[in-house]
């Protein structure tokens, strides 16, 4: 549930924390006051559009901030697979500071996207407004609906129903592919067979232009290379010179060897001395050999430089790399084995297309009839509670018509809601009859049957009550406390029918602070909600008349709840 809603700098608000209460929280006030501000908060923390003239006038930002509770085993396992930190007790903190030209968002402290934002958000609260009572005029809200009921009996069906249209788009692709005339085979065939031929030929290996660049380098500045081998060969090798380092170590050697029997401390010395002859003789060994294998003819330096000169080209033309080469030689081959037998292939790809159809339209099957049979659940579902929202001779029904013609990734089915809220009058659809305040019954309808099939604890509604007034309004405010006794409901409202029904009851105001014009938000009393009631019922004038009207109105929802009136 969400715990709390921390205002600070946005639009009228200086700074505001509201505690929200588990049931139904109904917040009232002036036209004008605000309301609107309260949900838009709500909205920009979970990833709403951000507009910086938001923020409050001579400000540098904006900050809203959610405390949210978790109330299932469901919703910490979606987070964590998000890798969100839920703390151990459950408490989740959505926070998003708005300045000029950029936001920040944080969950639990952690920096997220807006894209991923927007999936918490989904895991944790559901906001019903106005706009989404339009969406029910579109056929794909309604194919939408019906497969939010039926989420627990498809399973996995949707997943494998759009890998399998995947895998029959590609081979409906390849199918097109094969539709060439006869030259155009011939001349693509023709140039495949001289590509295929071309690096066939050049017999590559994995890693042979690395070695042969190694060796071609070596073969160009063999020179420079030998001269500066002989060099260092004259310095230290034995003979070469008087003064070479073998000759002058060795010297060394012979001179401490004389008076070593002299004193034993220059045993150590003369050993040292001596590992460096060695050392110098090995050294100059291996110096020799190397000079000699720098030896090149002419016909091994074309060889190298002709090979390399083949496997560049290939590069150039193939791809980056010999191993890129060898692929495009396995793609051109099977595309020339393709083209040699065209009609083979082409009967082959038919007969895989027609398989793989099959397999989607078995599949579409399936789900249409999961879809019919959670239809007429649903059908029933929605015309009872459609009944107690005050539609009394309302026949509603959720066509779905499959068409093999129509494959798709969410099926081939057509799903449309129709209706009738007239006696004698066959249902129609949805859009074609449907007033506003009727659509925001449906739309509660709807949100009460399908809010026991999902995790999410917090429903959100802006404006339920358009269109909407006396009995209805009771049936309305009826519904909604049916709902909050399994849900957390927050509920923007101007009719004291539903604000009765309140179990926290919180005002909206306008007033000054400071000379400047501030939205105020606070939580009512008893007294003060029933007076809130009053100026509901009656205009700005609170009379007793108006009084025991709403203390009446309090009355009868308490009792709709079954909530002993003497309770505080």
């Amino acid at each position: 549930m969400l715990y709390s809603l921390h205002v600070k700098n946005l639009a009228l608000i200086k700074e505001q924390e509201i505690e929200f209460s588990k049931g139904l929280n109904i917040l009232t006030g002036e036209t004008g006051a605000g309301k609107s501000v309260v949900i838009g908060s709500v909205n920009l923390a979970l990833g709403g559009k951000a507009d910086a003239g938001l923020i409050r006038t001579g400000e540098e930002y904006a900050l809203v901030e959610l405390t949210f509770g978790l109330e299932n085993d469901t919703q910490r396992r979606l987070l964590e697979e998000m890798d969100i930190p839920v703390e151990e007790d459950g408490t989740v903190v959505i926070q998003r500071k708005l300045m000029q030209g950029r936001s920040i968002s944080k969950v639990c402290g952690e920096s997220v996207s807006s894209r991923q934002l927007k999936d918490i958000s989904g895991i944790l609260i559901n906001i019903h407004g106005q706009n989404d009572n339009q969406e029910l005029l579109h056929k794909n809200k309604h194919l939408e609906i019906l497969d939010d009921y039926c989420v627990d009996a498809l399973l996995d069906l949707p997943d494998k129903l759009k890998d399998n249209l995947q895998k029959m788009k590609e081979l409906e692709t390849q199918l097109e592919e094969t539709d060439i005339d006869e030259n155009s085979r011939l001349r693509e065939q023709e140039l495949l067979e001289f590509e295929v031929n071309e690096i066939s030929e050049a017999q590559l290996l994995a890693g042979e232009d690395e070695k042969l660049e190694t060796l071609y380098r070596k073969m160009v500045n063999s020179r420079k290379i030998s001269e500066a081998a002989f060099g260092v060969y004259s310095m230290t090798g034995s003979g070469e010179s008087e003064e070479s380092a073998s000759d002058i170590v060795g010297r060394a050697v012979r001179e401490l060897s004389s008076v070593v029997s002299y004193d034993s401390e220059l045993e150590d010395l003369l050993s040292q001395i001596s590992d460096v002859e060695n050392l110098l003789t090995d050294f100059n060994h291996s110096l020799s050999a190397y000079i000699k294998d720098l030896e090149f003819d002419d016909e091994e330096f074309r060889t190298t430089e002709d090979r390399l000169n083949v496997i560049n080209h290939l590069k150039d033309k193939y791809g980056g790399s010999i191993e890129a080469v060898l692929e495009a030689l396995d793609e051109k081959q099977a595309r020339l084995d393709t083209l040699s037998d065209l009609d083979a292939h082409r009967n082959k790809l038919i007969r895989e297309l027609e398989d793989q159809k099959e397999k989607v339209i078995d599949l579409c099957k399936k789900i249409s009839e999961i879809r019919q049979k959670g239809a007429k659940e649903l059908t029933k579902k929605l015309t009872a509670a459609l009944v107690d929202l005050n539609f009394l001779d309302v026949k509603f029904e959720i066509e779905v018509n499959g068409s093999e013609e129509n494959l798709t990734a969410k099926g081939y089915d057509d799903v449309e809601f129709m209706i009738s809220t007239n006696p004698g009058e066959a249902p129609r659809p949805l859009w074609k009859i449907a007033s506003g305040g009727e659509l925001s019954r449906i739309m509660l309808a709807l949100k009460s049957v399908v809010a026991d099939k999902d995790d999410i604890s917090t429903l959100i509604f802006d404006e339920i009550d358009a269109g909407i007034s006396g009995k209805t309004a009771w049936k309305v405010s009826q519904k909604l406390g049916e709902l909050s006794k399994a849900h957390q409901i927050i509920c923007i409202t101007h009719l004291p029918q539903i604000a009765a029904m309140a179990d926290t009851h919180f005002m909206i105001e306008k007033g000054l602070d400071e000379g400047r014009t501030v939205t105020r938000i606070f939580s009512l009393s008893e007294e003060e909600s029933t007076k809130e009631l009053s100026r509901l019922l009656g205009g700005e004038k609170v009379t007793e008349a108006t009084i025991q009207n709403a203390l009446e109105m309090r009355k009868m929802a308490r009792d709709s709840k079954g909530i002993d009136s003497n309770d505080n």
